[in-house]
């Protein structure tokens, strides 16, 4: 990839593994909803793609590249006493306490980036609040020059109003800006505004699902200095 000056990041699956980071925060926020009982929480689990008794989601699960919406979508039929946006920010309110693993280490690698002229984002179908949150309890918050969220008045993935947003807010070419992500939608969205694409597997999708929209696929983000003509951070 030549000339890329800026990278905008998925958060869930792409800088935070998805399986450290939300099988077992699903597994207790459930639980929570079902006031403990573990039928009800088993079947809130299968509205959303997440067997509580394996701690594994489906493919199609709208917890992998979903918004909270999509997700509370699911979840309201079985949770008759909640209204939608009570549930949504019950949602926002607790994601923003998920216990983080990032892909590896974050600070590093976005110093490494920025010492090299790239402007940095994160475009997530998650919302803004709990997003920031997220960064910021990885001390890693003030390193990104853009954040937004599913709620931030650009639209969800996999439309590219998010990434249109960055590259404007950004002043740069969409040619010269790498999306990374490790879902459809993050990849689909990058190629919609037509940027560089590049999938990576410390999500739930496998290489052969990403592959059709994906320019690179890689383990984990540290591939991103080797893959933009960086040497790797120190």
């Amino acid at each position: 990839m030549q000339d890329i000056r800026a990278v905008a990041f998925d958060k869930d699956g792409t800088l935070f593994d998805f399986h450290a980071t939300w099988a077992a925060w699903a597994q207790r926020f459930l639980t929570g909803l079902a006031g403990g009982d573990a039928d009800h929480a088993r079947a809130l689990g299968v509205a959303i793609g997440f067997d509580v008794d394996t701690a594994t989601y489906a493919p199609d699960s709208p917890v992998i590249a979903g918004t909270p919406g999509e997700i509370a979508g699911g979840l309201l039929p079985l949770l008759p006493d909640w209204a939608r946006g009570d549930l949504i920010a019950h949602m926002n309110e607790q994601a923003a306490h998920a216990p983080l693993q990032p892909a590896v280490p974050l600070a590093p690698l976005l110093d490494h980036l920025r010492a090299a002229g790239i402007r940095v984002g994160v475009i997530t179908n998650d919302g803004e609040a709990p997003a920031r949150a997220h960064l910021m309890s990885e001390g890693v918050l003030e390193r990104f020059d853009f954040v937004a969220g599913c709620d931030s008045g650009y639209g969800a993935k996999p439309e590219p109003g998010q990434i249109n947003a960055f590259a404007t807010a950004m002043g740069i070419d969409p040619r010269h800006i790498l999306m990374v992500g490790d879902s459809l939608h993050d990849l689909m969205a990058g190629r919609a505004a037509g940027v560089n694409t590049l999938g990576v597997l410390t999500g739930v999708a496998i290489a052969e699902e990403l592959r059709p929209y994906a320019d690179a696929i890689a383990p984990d983000i540290g591939a991103v200095p080797g893959l933009i003509g960086l040497a790797a951070p120190a």
